[in-house]
């Protein structure tokens, strides 16, 4: 079966760093573009980060740009999120996604996904 699986989530102080991991099984990820999305108690879902299938194309939310980095090591089929300078608004569930895509595109809209991961739990706190 298709899955992914997050890892690297944790309690971090204000100012500290994490690198998420998200490993995927049962398909090569050469072909997929991922997005990272988070879930905070109460509040919807939102895109958080987004990459090609390439790598050639990404984008990050205002929320989070300058401090959160995506990247992806196809060989390993692995994409990462390297979270810099955290915030308590950044505490939440981090999920990862996968979609195939044959063409570069990069996409922050939950929806578009058709699989996803376990999620990872990320608490910024003193």
């Amino acid at each position: 079966q298709l899955q992914l699986v997050e890892s690297g989530g944790g309690l971090v102080q204000p100012g500290g760093s994490l690198r998420l991991s998200c490993a995927a099984s049962g398909f090569f990820l050469y072909y997929y573009a991922i997005g990272w999305f988070r879930q905070a108690p109460g509040k919807e879902r939102e895109g958080v980060s987004c990459i090609s299938s390439s790598g050639g194309i990404t984008n990050h939310a205002s929320s989070v740009k300058g401090r959160f980095t995506i990247s992806r090591d196809n060989a390993k089929n692995t994409v990462y999120l390297q979270m810099n300078s955290l915030k308590p608004e950044d505490t939440a569930v981090y999920y990862c996604a996968a979609i195939y895509r044959d063409q570069p595109v990069c996409l922050m809209r939950d929806y578009d996904y058709s699989i996803w991961g376990q999620g990872t739990q990320v608490t910024v706190s003193s």
